[in-house]
């Protein structure tokens, strides 16, 4: 439906559009109006909005999500923080390939759930990310701007925040001595106005809506055989990481709006908008030439309409060049023609990646797939060296050139433009060079050729990223961008090392080729006191891919408590680097690598376990197993089908991974195997699960009634007060003080208990600035011989982050 013109994956193939897009898009090159919507999240837009802008109206539709979700959490992995976010951009993509909008970013980070404007924008820094709202305003230049939400809490910290900064950069964006360093090839831009689209999961069902526009989003078009409602629920379900897989919806759809600021409407959106060329003086011939075009193009033969378009093409070349929308329609004009003709131009690499001085093969299609006269001129190598071709391309008959190319030697490591520097605070720090990036959905392409082509007489340029292309022997032909990759990376399998009580600790280190004979060694640079043996480990590596595991001892110095850093790097052809790389693969979005400094951090930390058996039945999204292991547990890992069968006496400890029973229903087949393994002197301790009217929580495991609500407490350094000081959770096997809860990340908890039974005891007391204290964030019960707890505390972030009280706290959780 897009033909191409909304934001999507590098590593994705180009779309051929089908004769009922093409004629849509032709339809639509009339159209010269667009829309922002401007909301915090991956997933907060609204798809039925954007689909039937972008395709039931024509318009150019965009999307500004402030963050790219690093804070949310993972239903379809155990990626957490900046690889979560990665996923989560990767998701809009997804969706905006599929509603046809176009996909836009500030640099702000997703830092996890706020309960208010200001601290969200204090972390963020409000000038910061109002300039990246101005910036997108200015780029996009919309007549209208529409927010997901209001500028009145109570709200998600960072909802409220997107509303307060879509409304200061409203007028901000007009106002030429507000961040005047974008003015240049930028100008001011004047939006006509500014509307809410009014949160309908929020209305009564008899809610009176007659104070504000409506909108039937719902229409179905006969071009597609798809009503907006259908496509807005695919691009919805591509936000698999949070679980929001949706039913197609047909029929009558209605949106809600408000005026906020500008022309306000009495009874439509666009009331008093000309959203057609005829806005633009001097814009006849365009007009006539689409009109000529849209009504004599025959689906049968698309290439018939080639040279009305070209018509189209020369009428747009006449039009002045501060035009706004001339670029833009020239560009949706060539990319009709081209699929007009079916034309398929392609770049593929021979291998996946290559390392900067090495050589690369290129093998490069162009193929018209019509019987239209077109003639491939020539094509730009990456480097800048043209190749004349001047070949007719006719009779579905493929050019093909294979070519090698010279990586340079300075060439940049292929890894996402915002990942570069060091993830810290409420800002993406960008490197110098990527500035001119800010906002944008990812990089530019690692590699990339230039085709001109020839239809006409008039001569066009096409632009494909370099790929690399597989066959899976089940999902068929892959994609994925082509890489720029270190001659050698050295991965870590954990970023945070934990040092149980001074204990020594052997650290894996995942040596990868990037190119053949691949030779050197590989050290750890420690700090002062902490001593690491080997001090290094020659290694060689036959072939590009090749993988070898070395080992090292870390010793702490005696008495360590302070946290430090250890640094792997890489000794070979004379340079010494230090790179990781970790991979994003899900079915649902291009294999993603980000490739960093091969860094971790060591935590020492005094910890006494009197368990060491434990289970653990898993939950979406946590890396509590693993972090457990690391620190000395026996952990068993307990998938549903396994606990029918399992001895759960052996075990010491059970311990429920998050969101376990939203995930899994059937777990709730075994609650009373698990109530008679408490009776029996077990212990089982049940991290947090959500209840909502779009999830509600069918069945509970716990042995006595208990309610799950929203309560939570975001401040990280919110003071956690013992409800009984003399409790043995707070002093056996560790004796537990304020130091064991500094230093804890995003939140203390989620999904706290909202009312319990009387056999339940409230061992914290907590709560956020200006709030009233929560009990439910840990909650213990006894129940015959044993203990069942239930927990909203978020060690699912605080042990991969190594936070030292929170590995304290969990073994007093599980200790009997």
């Amino acid at each position: 439906m897009s033909l191409g013109f909304s934001s999507g994956a590098l590593g994705q193939p180009s779309r051929q559009p089908h004769a009922g897009e093409i004629a849509l898009g032709i339809r639509h090159l009339g159209m010269t109006g667009s829309v922002l919507y401007v909301a915090a999240h991956p997933d907060d837009e609204n798809t039925r909005l954007l689909a039937w802008l972008a395709g039931g109206r024509g318009l150019r539709a965009g999307y500004l999500s402030m963050t790219r979700g690093d804070g949310g959490q993972n239903l379809i992995g155990a990626e957490q923080d900046e690889l979560l976010g990665l996923i989560r951009t990767n998701e809009l993509l997804a969706a905006r390939r599929v509603d046809g909008a176009e996909q836009m970013f500030t640099r702000a980070r997703d830092f996890g759930y706020s309960k208010s404007a200001d601290e969200t924008l204090r972390i963020w820094g409000h000038d910061a990310v109002l300039a990246d709202v101005v910036l997108a305003i200015r780029r996009f230049q919309p007549d209208v701007i529409v927010t997901r939400f209001t500028t009145k809490p109570p709200n998600h910290g960072h909802h409220t925040a997107s509303a307060l900064l879509a409304e200061e950069a409203f007028a901000a964006a007009a106002d030429p001595s507000r961040f005047p360093e974008q003015l240049g090839a930028l100008k001011p831009w004047k939006t006509d106005r500014l509307l809410n689209n009014v949160s309908s999961w929020s209305l009564k069902p008899d809610a009176d809506m007659s104070a504000y526009l409506k909108a039937d989003v719902g229409g179905y078009e006969p071009l597609l055989g798809r009503s907006w409602g259908e496509v807005a629920a695919e691009s919805r379900s591509q936000h698999k990481s949070q679980g929001f897989g949706v039913a197609a919806e047909r029929g009558t759809l209605l949106e809600y709006f408000a005026p906020l600021a500008g022309t306000r409407p009495k009874s439509d959106l666009f009331e008093g908008l000309d959203l057609t060329w005829r806005r633009w003086k001097g814009t006849e011939k365009v007009l006539q030439a689409i009109d000529a075009a849209s009504s004599g193009f025959d689906p049968r033969a698309p290439h018939l309409s080639l040279p009305a378009l070209l018509r189209v093409h020369e009428a747009l070349s006449a039009l002045p060049e501060d035009n706004p929308w001339k670029a833009i329609k020239l560009q949706e004009t060539e990319a009709l023609m081209s699929a007009c003709a079916g034309l398929f131009l392609e770049v593929r690499a021979t291998e996946e990646s290559a390392v900067p001085g090495s050589q690369v093969t290129l093998k490069l299609m162009a193929l018209n797939r019509s019987s239209a006269a077109l003639r491939l001129v020539s094509v730009m190598l990456p480097g800048g060296e043209s190749v004349g071709v001047n070949s007719a391309l006719s009779d579905d008959k493929p050019f093909a050139l294979s070519s090698q190319v010279k990586i340079p030697a300075d060439a940049r490591i292929s890894t996402p433009y915002w990942l570069r520097k060091p993830v810290a605070g409420g800002l993406y720090t960008l490197e110098e060079q990527d500035r001119a990036l800010t906002g944008r959905p990812e990089g530019e392409p690692a590699l990339a050729v230039t085709f001109v082509y020839e239809i006409g007489g008039k001569r066009f340029t096409v632009v494909r990223p370099v790929v690399f292309v597989w066959t899976d022997p089940v999902r068929g032909e892959l994609y994925r961008a082509f890489e720029i990759a270190p001659a050698v990376t050295a991965t870590l399998g954990r970023d945070v090392l934990m040092f149980p009580n001074g204990t020594p600790q052997t650290v894996p280190v995942v040596l990868a080729a990037g190119q053949a004979d691949a030779a050197g060694k590989v050290r750890i640079e420690v700090p002062p006191g902490w001593r690491a043996e080997p001090s290094e480990v020659p290694f060689q590596l036959a072939a590009r891919g090749d993988e070898r595991t070395v080992l090292f001892q870390l010793t702490p110095p005696k008495s360590a408590s302070e946290k430090a850093r250890l640094r792997v790097v890489v000794d070979s052809g004379g340079r010494a680097e230090s790179w990781r790389v970790r991979t994003v693969r899900h079915e649902h979005i291009p294999p993603q690598s980000v490739r960093q400094p091969s860094e971790a951090v060591l935590v020492p930390v005094t910890l006494a376990t009197k368990v060491r058996r434990v289970g653990y039945i898993p939950g979406p999204g946590d890396r509590v197993a693993e972090s457990l292991a690391a620190t000395g547990y026996e952990v068993t890992v307990l998938p549903e089908e396994r606990l029918a069968s399992e001895k759960l006496e052996r075990f010491e400890a059970i311990l429920v991974g998050v969101r376990a029973f939203n995930a899994n229903p059937r777990l709730a087949l075994h609650r009373e195997r698990l109530l008679r393994y408490v009776e029996g002197g077990g212990r089982l301790v049940v991290q947090y699960n959500t209840n909502s009217r779009v999830g509600p929580l069918t069945a509970f495991i716990g042995p006595y009634p208990l309610e799950i609500g929203r309560e939570r407490v975001t401040d990280e350094t919110a003071a956690m007060t013992p409800v009984e000081p003399r409790d043995p959770l707070l002093n056996t096997p560790n004796r537990l003080g304020p130091a064991d809860f500094e230093g804890w990340v995003q939140e203390r908890g989620l999904y706290f208990a909202s009312t319990w039974d009387k056999h339940y005891q409230p061992v914290f007391s907590m709560q956020d600035p200006g709030e009233e204290p929560l009990q439910g964030g840990l909650l213990v019960a006894r129940h015959g011989k044993g203990t069942f707890i239930y927990t909203g505390i978020a060690f699912f972030r605080q042990l991969p982050a190594g936070v030292p009280g929170a590995y304290r706290l969990l073994a007093n959780l599980l200790a009997r």
